[in-house]
């Protein structure tokens, strides 16, 4: 990484990786984010890997282009099925979502078994399986796709969504699992409701947040790549912050004050040509 001021790219295909947005800038308060939600092409999840790929690749170079110098894929589905590609395609240091969020799961499993939510698209590339079985870790995946649109809604403690919730976690922790002591949220929508989960998951689970494990990877990143003295010097309050969407900015900040956890004020439109 270039010996400069930290300029961090972080991308998801909605509103989904403001909450990786959130604990980076919690993480690193130093640093300068650019943050590109591809609103107008969501979902990934049911689109092609090599759609997914193309997608990724171009907002890829458009971080690049406004200036960052490391990129965070903060989407499940595009780290899971184009991290390769993406790597490929970058310039810049790129962090995705699943490794961290495994290895924080496989040192955080005592009895080496562990259960992973996500969205239908994640759990059928089996990314979090490869990751925790190269890590020694017997892992169980569970597609929860009526969980995003129930967070988008606003419903993080609805009885409606507690008690899908509950129908989810029973599945997955069933025939066999009962003793798995891991649970990690393989969706960055699923941080909102954190505390449900944690309320209808059995009593001995420890919750792995992927999003605060990949803000975690980012700070050990730039702390092997550490910016120059001037920057330790130079603090501010508050972050600088410049946020783009393929769609509606206002729909985008509407929905993306629930994630990031306060107003987004400015947003701009970006058209990604074909």
């Amino acid at each position: 990484m270039s010996n400069r001021r930290p300029s961090i790219g972080v991308f998801d295909s909605g509103f989904g990786g403001l909450t990786v947005l959130k604990e980076l800038v919690a993480l690193i308060p130093d640093a300068d984010y650019l943050y590109f939600g591809d609103t107008a092409r969501l979902p990934y999840g049911s689109k092609s890997t090599e759609t997914v790929a193309k997608y990724a690749v171009e907002a890829t170079h458009f971080l690049e282009q406004q200036g960052a110098n490391l990129l965070v894929v903060a989407c499940n589905t595009a780290t899971a099925l184009a991290l390769d590609q993406i790597m490929r395609g970058a310039a810049v240091p790129v962090v995705g979502v699943v490794e961290p969020g495994a290895e924080r799961a496989a040192s955080s499993s005592k009895n080496r078994k562990i259960v992973v939510i996500g969205t239908e698209a994640t759990v059928a590339s089996h990314a979090y399986m490869k990751a925790l079985q190269a890590r020694g870790v017997q892992a169980r995946e569970k597609a929860c796709p009526l969980l995003v649109p129930l967070v988008e809604e606003g419903w993080i403690e609805h009885a409606v969504t507690e008690q899908v919730a509950r129908i989810y976690l029973d599945e997955a922790f069933g025939d066999g699992f009962q003793s798995a002591d891991v649970l990690v949220l393989g969706c960055t929508h699923y941080p909102l409701i954190k505390p449900l989960l944690q309320r209808v998951a059995p009593p001995h689970i420890t919750i792995v947040d992927s999003a605060e494990s990949t803000a975690q990877a980012v700070l050990a990143l730039l702390k092997l790549n550490p910016p120059p003295t001037s920057f330790a010097k130079e603090r501010r309050q508050l972050p600088r912050v410049r946020v783009f969407a393929t769609d509606s900015v206002e729909k985008f900040r509407r929905l993306g004050a629930r994630f990031l956890g306060h107003a987004i004020e400015d947003v701009e439109h970006v058209d990604l040509k074909e």
